[in-house]
């Protein structure tokens, strides 16, 4: 996965939040629009499975998007996801709101994102990932980048990264 460090590695501390956005990171960036509006949105079967087993494995995931759609809120539904905030102008606001609610610190917070529209929440956080086809500033500022594309499988290789990064002696 490490394909790209543009920032010095992070400290040791385990990711006890991850923050993922949504379009380009979850689905593959494309939006589907009908005479209704949105039509539909592909997510990863991977994607999902991958953010149960770090659930389990006791990090909380939030998804956090500038943009709103029912079909992010049923998959967020279905996988248990209970911080999701869309329509998000603020994401450093919601994400601070969420981690306080929580009492996690900023340094314990992970973050899976694709644009410059996100670069202030990489610089924020304990441990940022790009994804593989991100804009090449994201690339460049992450602490790590994905093999796999947005939408297609590179949050599972971000969640199966987090669970051994975490079991390897991250301080808890």
């Amino acid at each position: 996965m490490a394909r790209a460090r543009a920032r010095k590695a992070p400290g040791r501390a385990a990711v006890r939040l991850l923050v993922l956005d949504v379009d380009g990171v979850l689905t593959d960036g494309r939006l589907y629009f009908g005479p209704a509006g949105e039509a539909l949105k592909a997510f990863h079967v991977r994607d999902g499975l991958g953010i149960k087993l770090i659930e389990r494995a006791g990090v909380r995931v939030a998804v956090v998007s500038g943009r709103e759609s029912p079909a992010v809120t049923e998959r967020c539904r279905e996988l248990g996801i209970r911080h999701v905030v869309q329509a998000c102008d603020d994401k450093m606001s919601a994400v601070a709101r969420i981690a306080k609610e929580l009492g996690i610190t900023h340094a314990e917070i992970g973050c899976v994102v694709d644009d410059t529209s996100d670069l202030p929440l990489v610089a924020a956080v304990g441990l940022s990932f790009a994804v593989s086809d991100a804009h090449p500033a994201v690339l460049r500022a992450a602490h790590r980048v994905t093999r796999n594309a947005g939408g297609r499988g590179a949050v599972r290789e971000v969640c199966d990264w987090l669970l051994e990064y975490n079991r390897r002696g991250a301080k808890k």
